[in-house]
């Protein structure tokens, strides 16, 4: 049986997962990325990998998952930032 706190982690994992998706697929169906603050990519993605790495050595299949999906997220960001450049 999975553990009740797993569920929760793995409901917020989608949650807050998911809630970053229409942003990518934003950028991506209007080929702009021009608000897009390359800063604030990259401190997220930096944080993004440092959560993956924590999951990995805490073994939390919630956070490691979560944070997979959303780093991959964000280097479609950053890539849509250098493809789209004006």
């Amino acid at each position: 049986m999975i553990n009740p706190v797993e569920i929760l982690g793995l409901i917020a994992a989608i949650l807050t997962t998911a809630a970053f998706l229409p942003q990518v697929y934003k950028t991506w169906k209007t080929k702009s990325a021009e608000s897009l603050s390359m800063s604030m990519l990259l401190i997220f993605e930096s944080g993004v990998l440092c959560w993956l790495v924590y999951g990995y050595l805490i073994d939390s299949l919630p956070v490691i998952l979560a944070n997979f999906v959303t780093a991959i997220s964000g280097f479609l960001l950053l890539y849509f930032k250098f493809r789209y450049k004006n």
